[in-house]
């Protein structure tokens, strides 16, 4: 592992602490009696200790006088016997402040003088004990009276600098912003870049807003296995694996539905589930292939009813999370105020093409499709070639809370067949800022009719559509002991987060989302560059330099490296002769 220039610092700095008996890592707690957040808290200008003043000591208050705080140093003022620290818990970032003589009363400075100026880093994470005051300026810090290494960071921290310019106006340099570095490395995301850690909360809230309303109407939670041996539920690819044990082929659930119907066959009145579920498809900014949605039946009801609910339960959410039913996304402001538009699919379609698909067949569908540039192929029937136009034409257009109502029996195989329009079913689907957030049915509960829905899907597969839903002989089963009229739906947490959060990908909601896999840095060999005509006394000036392979180091400028090798030369201490710039002229020639 080629090491960087801080990074071999800090490590030596490790051996230093514990060479003098100073344990890095220790394993006891620290016990901490207060946040950041609470000691702002209580010094904001209404707060209980709001009439601070400047250069106010409260070493005798009974709370404030004595405080632990543990968290990340983030910023450091070194002076001679006094200095000042930024740390940063989970809450916020407070200034604390270093004296010397206080920190070792005795003969002995060794704890400020070497461990505090010389072996402390930015992102070391320490404990200290102290007390509140305010600086000369009126600045609320920390009087630091004991401090412990509780954490030696052996990397560095990305260094986000703020500084004001001319116009009084804030500017940021070196900021942590690269989305593929954020998305990999979370971690440091969540630590340079405070903001995003409010996004999380905020998803937390959410689900626990749902899991609030679903609990307080009586329903239940339950759990569904994620290894399922048929995927169902859904129209969608899985992932599949296989059970040694067993010797047989399990897939990754696409969708938890039919689990949840077998238990309101059981007898429970409603259930709900918040599940991670797996598609094996496509990935852009609303897609990710592990997602999570919470899904719910409801025995007795229908899919007019279930629009209702989730008007209700989305406009309670927005409420718990956002403090108002408007919410900022992007240019829009999208209102979750209750009622909300419904159109059928066929007026949606109608309203954005000008086309009435209602009464089409394949061949019409396909033709209009192409006509709107759709990419259309030989294993889409009838219920796709709708679906793509849908999507096409209308999704992109509904910003506003939206229910699209009564699909084509094609496009749902789980769904109640409609009570008063032959060809369509009992289905809705929510759309908010272009996309879909829930979809519910009035659940088809006949089990002649559901057979004969399977093995429609059936003939789909036969025609190559990966994502026709498989035969399921114990769900028909379940159903032929009887479902009662049930409604249900599933309602995807990760886009309602985007939505609720004002973010545009769905991996800005997803602390770990799927990426590619990170590619290892090239490395020339010492070979390499012996080849390429550089001394081997000079290759760890020309690899400090950042040219880790000879590619990279025949794309240099001469001038600028023949400078830059000479204040190398003096950082790394090397007695070698400097060469020419002729000399490094030829190590850049093919």
């Amino acid at each position: 592992m080629q090491l960087s220039e801080q990074e071999i610092n800090r490590r030596q700095k490790r051996e230093e602490l514990m060479r003098m008996g100073i344990d890095p890592y220790p394993a006891e707690l620290f016990d901490v009696n207060t946040t950041i957040a609470d000691i702002r808290a209580a010094f904001q200008p209404d707060g209980p200790g709001s009439d601070i003043e400047p250069e106010q000591d409260l070493s005798g208050d009974e709370r404030w006088g004595n405080v632990q705080l543990a968290g990340r140093l983030m910023g450091f003022r070194i002076m001679g016997s006094a200095s000042f620290a930024e740390m940063q818990d989970s809450t916020g970032r407070l200034q604390l402040y270093f004296r010397r003589d206080d920190l070792c009363p005795g003969e002995d400075k060794t704890l400020y003088n070497t461990v505090f100026k010389k072996l402390l880093d930015i992102g070391d994470i320490v404990g200290i004990r102290g007390n509140v005051f305010s600086t000369k300026t009126g600045e609320l810090s920390v009087y630091v009276r004991e401090f412990k290494i509780l954490n030696k960071s052996l990397r560095p921290l990305p260094v986000v600098k703020e500084v004001v310019n001319e116009k009084g106006e804030k500017e940021t340099y070196d900021a942590f912003t690269d989305p593929e570095q954020r998305y990999r490395q979370r971690y440091v995301d969540l630590i340079v870049n405070p903001q995003v850690r409010d996004v999380f909360v905020k998803r937390s809230k959410l689900v626990n807003s749902i899991r609030q309303f679903l609990s307080e109407k009586g329903y239940l939670e339950v759990e569904t296995p994620i290894l399922q041996p048929i995927h169902g539920g859904a129209a969608a690819r899985p992932f599949r694996t296989h059970h040694n044990s067993l010797d047989m082929t399990l897939y990754m659930r696409i969708a938890n539905e039919l689990y949840l119907k077998r238990l309101i066959v059981g007898g429970y009145d409603g259930v709900f589930e918040f599940a991670k579920d797996f598609r094996n498809e496509g990935m852009d900014r609303t897609h990710n292939p592990e997602f999570t949605q919470v899904e719910f039946y409801v025995a007795y009801k229908d899919y007019l009813w279930m629009m209702d609910t989730i008007e209700e339960m989305v406009e309670k959410v927005a409420l718990d999370v956002a403090g108002t039913t408007k919410v900022t996304v992007g240019e829009n402001i999208i209102d979750f105020k209750r009622p909300w538009k419904r159109l059928t699919m066929f007026e949606a379609i109608q309203e954005y093409t000008g086309v009435d698909v209602s009464a089409m067949d394949e061949a019409d569908l396909r033709q209009v499709a192409e006509q709107r540039g759709i990419r259309v192929d030989s294993t889409m029937g009838k219920s796709k070639l709708i679906d793509e136009l849908f999507g096409d034409a209308c999704e992109p257009n509904l910003i506003q809370p939206t229910f699209i109502t009564d699909y084509p029996v094609e496009m749902s195989p789980l769904t109640k067949k409609h009570r008063t329009k032959p060809g369509l079913v009992e289905r809705f689907e929510a759309i908010c800022n272009g996309k879909e957030i829930a979809n519910a049915y009035s659940e088809l509960n006949d089990p002649i009719d559901q057979r004969e829905r399977f093995e429609e899907q059936l003939r789909l597969a036969e025609r190559g559509d990966e994502e026709a839903m498989a035969l399921d002989e114990d769900f028909l089963r379940a159903l032929e002991y009887g479902m009662p009229p049930t409604a249900g739906v599933g309602l995807g947490i990760d886009r309602l987060a985007m939505i609720m959060t004002n973010q545009a990908s769905i991996q800005d909601v997803l602390f770990f989302p799927q990426m590619r896999p990170e590619k290892k840095q090239e490395q020339s060999d010492e070979s390499d560059f012996v080849a390429a005509g550089v001394a081997v006394e000079w290759i760890p000036a020309v690899q400090k330099l950042g040219f880790l392979t000879v590619d990279q180091l025949r794309a240099a400028n001469p001038n600028k490296l023949f400078n830059d090798l000479g204040g190398v030369r003096k950082k790394l201490k090397l007695e070698a002769k400097m060469p020419t710039l002729d000399e490094v002229k030829s190590w850049l020639e093919l």
